[in-house]
C-alpha cells in the first residue's frame, strides 16, 4: 500500500483543478453543445404544448400533438433529473439519493481498483497480454531511432558527472581506493600472473619484446664500442700493449654481436630454452602451491608499500578530475553511444539474445506486477479518494456526459411517442 508520504503530493492538489488540455477542452465544448441541444428540445416541447393547448378547441387534431409534447416534457424532465442526480443535487436541493458520484467517491475508487486488479493485472491476463509484446525489439528500435542513443549517452554522462560531484569527495575517494585494494587482495596473484603471461606469450607480444631487446643490445654494443674498449684496457695488465687490448675488445664486441644476431632466429637453442622456461613458469604459477604463496607475499608487500597506496588513492582523484574535461566527457559520451547502438543491433539481429531478453522481461513483469496487484488496486483507490469532488465529477462527466445528454434527447422523443400512443389508444375507448 502507498505510504502517507507518497500521497502527500496528492493531498496538496485536492482543491486544484487539473491543467487544461486540448482533449479536455474539446470534450467540454462538445458537452456544452449537447446540453444546449437537449435543453432546447425540452423548451421546444414546452412551446408546442402551450401552442397546441391554446388551439386545441379550434383544431381538435392538435390534441395528439399536445399529448406528444406533454409526454415529451415529462420524459425530458425525468431524464434531466436522473442525469443531473448522478453528479450533483438538482436545482441545489438536497434530495435523497442524488449527487451519487460525489457521495460514492470511496466506492468508485474501490471499484476501479478492484476492476483493474481482477481484469487487467491477474497473472493469466498479464501472461496472455505480454506474450505478444516484443520488449527487446521495442527497446532496440527505440535506441536505433534517430538520435536516441546519443541523447541517452549524453544524459548518462551528465548524470554520472553530477553524481560524482554530489558525493563527498574525500569519503568517495577513500571508498573507491579501499574497494580497489580489496579487489586486488581477493584475486590470487599467481594464477592471475599465469593467465596474463600465457596470454602475452601466446599472442607473440613477448617474442616482440625479445626481438626489440636484442636489437637494442646490438645497437648499444655498436654505440659504446670505444667505452667498452676503455673498460677492457683498464681490466688487463699494464704489460699488455694497448693495441692488443683493442683487438681483444673488438673480438668480445664482435662475438657478442654475433650471438645477439643468432638469437634472433626462432630456432636458436637459447630461444628454445627460453620458451621452455616460460612455459614451465606458466604451469608453476597456475598449479604450484609454493608459487601461490610466493605470489601472495609479493602482492602483500606491494599493497603495503606507501607509494603503491598513494598511487591507488591518486587514481580516483585523477579520474574525477578528468571527468570535468570536455574532451573526456565527449569521449565517454561517444563510448556509451557506441555501446548502446551495438546493444540495440545485437538485440535485433541475434535471435537467441532477442528471445532470451524477452523471456526474462516477461517473467520479471509477471513477478513484479501480479503479486502486487492488491497494492496497485489500493493505490488507485487512494488516488481516487484524494481527488477533490469537483475534479472527480468533471473527469467522469467529460467522459460520459455527451452520452448522458443523448439519454435526455432520447427520453424526450421516446417519452413523447409513448405518450402519443397511450393518448391515441385511450381515445379509441372513449
Amino acid at each position: 500500500m502507498p505510504s502517507s508520504a507518497d500521497l502527500a503530493p496528492l493531498r496538496t492538489r485536492r482543491a486544484v483543478a487539473p491543467a487544461p488540455s486540448s482533449d479536455a477542452d474539446d470534450r467540454r465544448a462538445g458537452l456544452r453543445r449537447m446540453r444546449f441541444f437537449a435543453t432546447a428540445l425540452l423548451v421546444l416541447m414546452l412551446a408546442i404544448f402551450i401552442l397546441t393547448s391554446a388551439g386545441e378547441r379550434q383544431w381538435p387534431w392538435l390534441a395528439y400533438l399536445r399529448a406528444f409534447a406533454e409526454a415529451g416534457m415529462i420524459g425530458a424532465c425525468a431524464d434531466w433529473f436522473a442525469v443531473v442526480a448522478l453528479f450533483r443535487h438538482p436545482l441545489g436541493l438536497p434530495i435523497p439519493h442524488t449527487a451519487i458520484v460525489p457521495h460514492s467517491k470511496e466506492r468508485i475508487g474501490i471499484a476501479i481498483g478492484r476492476f483493474m486488479a481482477n481484469n487487467f493485472l491477474s497473472p493469466r491476463v498479464l501472461a496472455d497480454r505480454i506474450r505478444d509484446i516484443d520488449f527487446s525489439g521495442c527497446v532496440a528500435r527505440w535506441i536505433l531511432r534517430g538520435g536516441n542513443a546519443r541523447n541517452v549517452a549524453q544524459r548518462a554522462t551528465f548524470s554520472l558527472q553530477r553524481g560524482l560531484r554530489a558525493l563527498p569527495r574525500d569519503d568517495f575517494n577513500a571508498f573507491m581506493s579501499d574497494a580497489v585494494r580489496r579487489g586486488i587482495e581477493a584475486i590470487p596473484a599467481a594464477p592471475l600472473a599465469s593467465r596474463l603471461l600465457s596470454l602475452v606469450w601466446a599472442h607473440g607480444e613477448m617474442q616482440t619484446v625479445i626481438e626489440h631487446m636484442l636489437s637494442q643490445a646490438s645497437a648499444a654494443l655498436a654505440k659504446n664500442r670505444e667505452a667498452i674498449k676503455s673498460k677492457v684496457s683498464k681490466q688487463t695488465s699494464r704489460l699488455i700493449p694497448k693495441w692488443i687490448d683493442g683487438i681483444l675488445a673488438d673480438k668480445i664486441i664482435s662475438g657478442l654481436t654475433r650471438i645477439l644476431d643468432e638469437m634472433r632466429e626462432p630456432g636458436h637453442p637459447w630461444r628454445v630454452e627460453l620458451a621452455a622456461t616460460v612455459t614451465r613458469l606458466i604451469d608453476e604459477l597456475a598449479s604450484d602451491p609454493a608459487m601461490a604463496v610466493k605470489g601472495e607475499e609479493i602482492k602483500a608487500k606491494l599493497l603495503s608499500n606507501p607509494q603503491i597506496a598513494s598511487q591507488i588513492d591518486a587514481l580516483w582523484v585523477g579520474i574525477e578530475g578528468r571527468l570535468d574535461e570536455p574532451a573526456t566527457q565527449a569521449r565517454l559520451t561517444e563510448m556509451l553511444e557506441q555501446l548502446l547502438v551495438a546493444t540495440g543491433e545485437r538485440l535485433l539481429n541475434d535471435e537467441r539474445i532477442h528471445s532470451g531478453v524477452n523471456r526474462w522481461l516477461r517473467v520479471a513483469v509477471l513477478r513484479a506486477v501480479a503479486p502486487r496487484r492488491a497494492e496497485i488496486a489500493g493505490f488507485i483507490r487512494k488516488v481516487v479518494e484524494n481527488w477533490d469532488t469537483e475534479t472527480l465529477v468533471e473527469r467522469i462527466e467529460l467522459q460520459v456526459g455527451r452520452d448522458l445528454q443523448y439519454i435526455r434527447i432520447n427520453g424526450t422523443l421516446v417519452g413523447g411517442l409513448v405518450g402519443l400512443l397511450i393518448f391515441a389508444i385511450a381515445r379509441q375507448f372513449q
